[in-house]
């Protein structure tokens, strides 16, 4: 890990941590998911480096060591592509491949969308491409669909996870999510509350210590949540402001690896999207799906060395 330098990039109006190793002529873009931060990628960034690519993973804005400014209105994805595309400026690079996980491989799709020309290829991991319905608000269907219990509505009211997230120890929230191997929906009622099922028995899986689960801790005690919850508080907002997009595909070249046992992989309907063409008429440019076996949510970390292949074998076509 000493090998990875750190700086401070002014991007876009704010302040963004960046991580960076290697010194390769091709450049890979890292962005992380909830919640998480650069550090997701240190196995990818060590591995791809010593294999001669550039590996950039950046603290996304409201995380780390990155500015998080505080209405959820700054968090819409024109703002966190807008970063993106002001650290490659900021660090010379006109195009880059690109690799996401969870909301990482959100704004990866809208950066495809917005920039192409800024993208080589991408490795997108976790969560596939959702094209935009032009007939409802996300979250008003995700209500209908899931109920007022899903996860994703329950982030809706500013302070109220917040609140929740406060009565339980930082590293045993973060343990709880990011060990969590059940396929279902997150579906979490007021009754009962974040803190109480963070509070519940939870094993170290093999894959994470306690050193990085430290590392999380103290990075999001001295940040909080909010920056990382505002990605959901933004996501009508999204919806609003990406209405000229609507129907536009991807057109870059793409893999898609998932976790079989991933809660977004699970989520109704997914499969057939992934699998049965929906998928692939969404983004024409798909060359390959991987569903690793027995692997939840962040894969990245479960099996990195696989995700590292994996990345290694699709970039290294370009």
């Amino acid at each position: 890990m000493e090998k990875i330098d750190h700086k401070i990039v002014k991007v876009n109006g704010i302040n963004m941590h960046v991580a960076e190793v290697g010194e390769g002529p091709s450049a890979i873009l890292f962005i992380h998911g909830f919640p998480e931060l650069w550090y997701t990628w240190r196995h990818q960034m060590l591995s791809l480096s010593s294999l001669g690519y550039r590996a950039i993973a950046p603290d996304l804005r409201g995380y780390g060591d990155t500015d998080a400014p505080p209405s959820a209105a700054e968090y819409t994805v024109f703002h966190i592509v807008g970063d993106l595309v002001g650290l490659l400026d900021q660090l010379g690079l006109d195009q880059v491949f690109v690799v996401g996980h969870d909301w990482g491989a959100v704004v990866a799709w809208y950066l495809c969308q917005f920039r192409p020309d800024r993208v080589k290829a991408l490795v997108n991991m976790s969560v596939p491409f959702l094209p935009r319905n032009p007939m409802g608000k996300p979250v008003a269907t995700m209500r209908h669909l899931f109920g007022d219990d899903y996860y994703v509505c329950r982030f809706q009211q500013p302070g109220e996870a917040e609140e929740e997230f406060a009565r339980v120890d930082t590293a045993k929230l973060l343990l709880k999510f990011l060990a969590n191997r059940n396929p279902g929906l997150m579906v979490v009622p007021k009754a009962i509350g974040f803190a109480a099922i963070a509070d519940m028995p939870f094993t170290l899986p093999s894959w994470l210590s306690e050193e990085d689960v430290k590392y999380y801790a103290s990075k999001f005690s001295q940040k909080g949540f909010t920056g990382g919850l505002n990605y959901y508080r933004a996501i009508d907002l999204n919806w609003e402001l990406s209405a000229p997009w609507t129907g536009q595909q991807i057109k870059v070249p793409v893999k898609f690896i998932v976790g079989d046992l991933d809660v977004t992989y699970n989520t109704p309907g997914a499969k057939e999207y992934i699998h049965d063409g929906g998928f692939k008429r969404d983004v024409p440019l798909l060359q390959e799906v991987v569903v690793l076996k027995d692997t939840a949510h962040f894969i990245n970390q479960e099996r990195p060395e696989e995700v590292s292949q994996h990345i290694y074998e699709f970039i290294q076509k370009f």
